[in-house]
């Protein structure tokens, strides 16, 4: 009996001694955050992969139950219906749009990729499935029932938010958070445009917004697998075959930089119509629900001689490659799909974008392309090369996404050749843009909430803090009489290298830096009034250190004076 216990323990204490071992193996694996990163990404890829390949059965049997076909080339088929079908279906869907919002949406309004970098920029990355689910749903209502929209932003949405749930379930901290809804947003991408370098750079550039190496590892992985459950499912295949091989010459590059100048109006001029029908929109009355259902109608209008705006439209994108319109026609198509994006996304449909601004990049430069070739057909590459260019800039220019763009383009149509032209074209057309309009269509879309996100998640703490809090009372003045000999004298000791010049009253009317001294001992014999700089910037110490920090980046100046209003302009302090 003895002996048998003896066993017994024996085998307990080789139990307990290999169990420790395993502990002691697991445990910097365990505790490995970058390592669990890395095997999260995996998971949340494979989410946003499959939940993004949900999302395309589910609007494509919207399209089939509002048009009888799942097919891309919806304008071909949408040609053969009635005037009414065209007119109403989209009308119809404008109308079940409006009660989905109603009911499943928190904040009364569509979700897209402006809501995730909010989440990203001011909520640690927080985003909830009520919300995900129900802008995924509202998306593939909208694109299957006509409304001219994008595919792309509805799935970076649902995979950002599937990967913040994952975050919060395990309890992540704030950056592993915010690079987990990376790797969701960049499988999305890559497994919808079969673009894995692309995925990258848009989770980096336009999601995270920033290209931190720490990052880069999850999503590079998560971009890999989304491609991989992609091309699984659809086969290995660029999103349009270009036709044909071609290369460019820089004798082109003169056209190229044009076409990017008219790319940018293009852009321009959408993302403001997109304000005036939102504006009209909510002047609309009635019930806030049934404004998208005034969208869809005239959407169907348009759709009445032109089929070929409704939907995403990669269908007429590939036809335009494919050099199947009339110039007459593309240009047309280019005043029609921005007229009704610009009326879908104003009037409350969801869905994104970038499928919208493809088209109308394509159809522009396409049509672009056919008058330069006509002009100087020895010096053309052809038609595909500024169709090509088109998308690229129009797309760039409204995503405010250049780099991602640029390389969205080149896996999109496998073409390395043209990527010179197509960075031209989008480095041009971003650059002109952003000097008219905000930075991207999604910064736009945020600013109409009310959101600023140009400074992120910190400037929320920076204007919650009151100048006068952190401002310093000591400083240094001087009468405007006072000569050379006192002005040297008090600027070596100044607080922060700055002379206030005070006249009779204590209001300060002027400073003196020492760059504003007279070389040697040529001034001696003016004062401190001749070579101030006369209406300095000033800031009220009630003001906030957010408006102390635009006042220094306007005015160029490390150091600002504190008055008590603007106007006494009694100085108080330096900040």
């Amino acid at each position: 009996m003895a002996g048998g216990n003896d066993g017994a323990n024996q085998e307990n204490r080789r139990r307990t001694s290999l169990i420790r071992r395993l502990q002691s193996l697991a445990r910097p694996v365990l505790h490995n955050d970058q390592l669990i990163l890395l095997i999260l990404s995996i998971v949340a890829a494979a989410a946003a992969a499959y939940g993004a390949i949900a999302f395309r059965e589910l609007y494509l049997s919207n399209r089939f139950f509002a048009f009888g076909t799942t097919s891309e080339e919806l304008y071909s088929h949408v040609q053969t219906l009635t005037i009414w079908h065209r007119v109403l279906a989209p009308t119809l869907g404008g109308l079940l749009v409006g009660l989905l919002i109603r009911y499943l949406m928190p904040k009364q309004r569509p979700e897209g990729v402006p809501d995730v970098m909010e989440a990203v920029a001011l909520r640690s990355g927080a985003m909830t499935a009520r919300a995900g689910i129900g802008a995924a749903v509202i998306s593939a209502t909208s694109i299957g029932f006509g409304a001219s929209v994008g595919r792309e932003g509805p799935v970076v949405h649902l995979g950002a938010t599937l990967s913040s749930l994952l975050a919060q379930k395990i309890g992540l901290s704030r950056s592993q958070t915010i690079t987990l809804i990376g790797c969701g947003a960049a499988a999305a991408v890559s497994s919808s445009f079969n673009a894995p370098i692309a995925g990258v750079f848009f989770a980096l550039e336009v999601v995270i917004g920033h290209y931190a190496l720490s990052a880069f590892a999850p999503i590079v992985i998560a971009s890999v697998v989304g491609t991989m459950i992609s091309r699984t499912h659809f086969g290995d295949f660029p999103a349009f075959i270009i036709p044909g091989n071609t290369s460019v010459s820089a004798l082109e590059f003169p056209a190229f930089i044009l076409l990017g100048i008219l790319c940018a109006a293009t852009a321009v001029i959408f993302m403001k119509s997109v304000a005036v029908t939102h504006a009209a929109a909510q002047r609309i009355p009635g019930p806030a629900w049934s404004r998208p259902m005034y969208g869809g109608l005239l959407i169907g209008l348009i759709a009445i001689p032109l089929p070929h705006v409704l939907g995403v439209g990669y269908g007429a994108t590939d036809a335009t490659l494919k050099g199947l319109f009339p110039l007459e026609l593309m240009i047309m198509l280019v005043v029609a799909k921005l007229a009704a994006t610009a009326i879908s996304i104003g009037s409350g449909f969801g869905g994104g974008v970038f499928s919208p601004s493809l088209f109308m990049g394509a159809v522009l430069g396409a049509s672009f392309g056919i008058i330069a070739t006509a002009i100087a057909p020895e010096y053309s590459s052809g038609v595909v090369s500024y169709t090509l260019v088109g998308m690229g800039a129009v797309a760039g220019s409204v995503l405010g996404a250049p780099i991602s763009t640029i390389l969205i383009i080149f896996e999109l149509s496998a073409n390395y050749s043209l990527t010179i032209a197509v960075m031209i074209g989008v480095v041009v057309a971003s650059v002109i843009t952003q000097q008219f309009t905000h930075k991207s269509f999604f910064l736009w879309q945020l600013n109409i909430q009310g959101i600023d996100l140009k400074e992120g998640r910190e400037s929320r703490f920076l204007d919650a803090v009151l100048v006068s809090e952190v401002m310093k009372p000591e400083y240094t003045s001087i009468p405007v009489s006072a000569d050379m000999k006192t002005v040297r004298d008090a600027l070596i000791s100044a607080p922060g290298g700055k002379l206030f010049v005070m006249e009779t009253d204590q209001a300060v009317s002027a400073t003196i830096t020492l760059p504003d001294l007279p070389a040697g001992t040529t001034g001696d014999g003016l004062t401190a009034g001749q070579i101030a700089r006369p209406n300095p910037p000033v800031i009220r110490a009630s003001d906030n250190i957010g408006d102390a920090l635009q006042l220094m980046h306007e005015s160029g100046e490390d150091h600002v004076g504190v008055v008590d209003d603007f106007e006494t302009l009694r100085l108080i302090g330096l900040i």
